[in-house]
Parts: structure tokens; C-alpha cells; sequence
């Protein structure tokens, strides 16, 4: 396991118990009331570093090197039934964002997602989640093949961002990433958005327009991440945590601006603490989101997103 800064606390004493438990094995001294002294107070630490997180802490939370990417999400939600797709039919096939289909709870679903990879190797191949305009088309083809048989799309998110390079721009990154918000808009299925990590800017906004966006309690959505914003404002990432609590970018901050529907709960200390309650957890959320808009017919189905979106942004004086 990796520790964050703030999470030190918790691994000295997991460090504690650890040592505590191989001396009880080691030896014939009783060590019971000590480790269950050690445990009680691991418990309350935790809970007080977890229930008390600043909006950068989150930030460092969704981007963990053991949270699990898009496609363990997939592969423990589909369990086995997960069929890629590749290629967007007129450039390559994008690494950084994958796709296919697959069966949740026995209902077949279209699952897209920006994957970061576990390794530096992989994370070079998948280009650390950061999709070129090739991956936003192939995305879209898959939404477009799953409209056509009437199959719902479910995506997930993770990702710092769509790729600023030159060869992006020159392939039309923007019209890419446009396209996909205006036919995800109109597209005749269901369309269920899910947050598993970062949200930035664009390159999430390509793959995140839904019926149901759903976020992850430890995980942010935002125009931009909080380093780029304190390198603009005061052309340094010093102010990083103070440009994170301005941004607004939480999910409790989310949902209050009604931006997303529903926060997905995380077990205490992160996804990545207990993958297989977080999957449990995501397949619930998602078949919720479904079977609230299964009986809707087309026309009321896409009626509903344009109002939800064209809403967006009103206040009152």
C-alpha cells in the first residue's frame, strides 16, 4: 500500500500493529490488549483524517496509484462478459480510451472509459488517460452502435485531461470533443456518466454528458486542475490547495450547484481501501440510474437531458 503525506499517521500505526502481531506469533508473550489498543486508536485516526478532507486531499485521493482505473471497474462489473471494441474507423485506435460491450446484473450495457494504465509502461501506452481526438471519435462510434440496437451507455471517467498536443490540435481535438457533447445531448438511449477518479475540464466533458452523472466521493470534476489553476493565477503551483477550495471542484460541492445527480459513497480511507465493497457500491448506483430511466420513451428520455443541461448555470438576484 501507498501512503499520501497526510495519510502518515495511519501507516505509522499500521506499521505498530503490524510489528505488535509479529511479536505475539514470535514469541509467548500475550500481546492481545495491545493490538486491540493499536486497532482502536488506527480506527479513530482514520476517521478523523477521512472525515475531515480538504478539496486538495480529494484531489490526491482520485488520482492514488492503488485506486482502481476504468478497466478493473469494468472487468468486476461486467464479470467476464466484457467484449472491446476497437478503433474509431478513420485514424487508429486510441490507447487512452476504451470501450466495449458488456453485462451488468444481466442487462447489457455499452461501457466507455479513459484508461490511465498501472505502470509507467502502461501509462505511456495509454498516454496517462489523456485522450486524442481519434479516442473521442471512437468513443462516439460506440454510442452511435449502441443507439442503433437500443443497448444503454455507461462511461467512465478518469482523466487529467484531453491531450494538448500539437498533432491533437491538428486532428481537431476541439471539434472532437464538441461533436461528442452535441450527439450525446440527442442520443436515444439511456446515458449514465460515472466519476471514478478526475474530471478535468474538456477531455472529461467528451465522454460526460448523461441522463445520470454520478460521482465518486473522492473524486473531483472541474474547467481545470488545481496546479494549472495556481500556475495561472499566481504563476506558481505553490497555491495549489487554496486554488482547489476556490474551484468548487468536490462532489459535495457538485451536487450542491446540482451539477451531478448522485455521490457514490466510498469505503473509509478511499476506493482503493476495499475494491470490492467500491465495485459492489458502483453497480448498485448504475442499475439504480438505469432502472429509473428503462420505461422512459425516446422522446422524453432526450426532452429531459436538454432541460437538465439548459438549466444549468440559472440563479436568482
Amino acid at each position: 500500500m501507498e501512503y499520501l503525506d497526510f495519510e502518515l499517521p495511519i501507516k505509522e500505526l499500521e506499521d505498530q500493529l503490524d510489528k505488535c502481531q509479529i511479536i505475539g506469533s514470535e514469541s509467548n508473550v500475550d500481546v492481545t490488549a495491545t493490538c486491540k489498543q493499536i486497532e482502536k486508536k488506527l480506527e479513530e485516526t482514520k476517521r478523523k483524517i477521512y472525515k475531515n478532507l480538504t478539496a486538495w486531499q480529494r484531489v490526491q485521493l482520485s488520482r492514488h496509484p492503488n485506486r482502481p482505473y476504468t478497466l478493473e471497474h469494468i472487468t468486476n462489473l461486467t464479470k467476464g462478459t466484457f467484449l472491446e471494441l476497437f478503433g474509431d474507423r478513420n485514424f487508429k485506435d486510441d490507447k487512452a480510451m476504451v470501450g466495449g460491450l458488456g453485462k451488468i446484473d444481466g442487462q447489457s450495457f455499452m461501457l466507455i472509459g479513459q484508461q490511465k494504465g498501472i505502470n509507467t509502461k502502461m501509462r505511456q501506452l495509454r498516454n496517462f488517460g489523456m485522450a486524442n481526438p481519434e479516442g473521442y471519435r471512437k468513443a462516439l462510434r460506440l454510442m452511435k452502435m449502441a443507439e442503433k440496437f437500443n443497448i444503454p451507455v455507461v462511461t467512465l471517467i478518469d482523466t487529467p485531461g484531453a491531450y494538448p498536443g500539437l498533432e491533437a490540435e491538428e486532428r481537431g481535438q476541439g471539434e472532437a470533443i464538441a461533436r461528442n457533447i452535441l450527439e450525446m445531448v440527442r442520443l436515444k438511449v439511456p446515458v449514465i456518466c460515472v466519476i471514478i477518479g478526475e474530471g478535468a475540464s474538456g477531455g472529461a466533458l467528451g465522454i460526460g454528458v448523461g441522463d445520470r452523472v454520478l460521482m465518486m466521493e473522492n473524486t473531483w470534476y472541474s474547467v481545470i486542475s488545481p496546479e494549472s489553476c495556481s500556475s495561472i493565477l499566481w504563476k506558481s503551483w505553490e497555491y495549489k490547495e487554496q486554488a482547489a477550495e476556490a474551484l468548487k471542484l468536490t462532489s459535495a460541492d457538485m451536487k450542491k450547484l446540482k451539477l451531478v445527480d448522485d455521490i457514490i459513497p466510498e469505503p473509509l480511507g478511499g476506493a482503493h481501501y476495499d475494491k470490492e465493497t467500491t465495485f459492489k457500491t458502483v453497480e448498485q448506483y448504475i442499475m439504480k440510474a438505469f432502472n429509473e430511466l428503462k420505461d422512459l420513451s425516446t422522446e422524453e428520455l432526450v426532452a429531459q437531458r436538454m432541460d437538465k443541461y439548459s438549466k444549468m448555470g440559472e440563479y436568482k438576484e
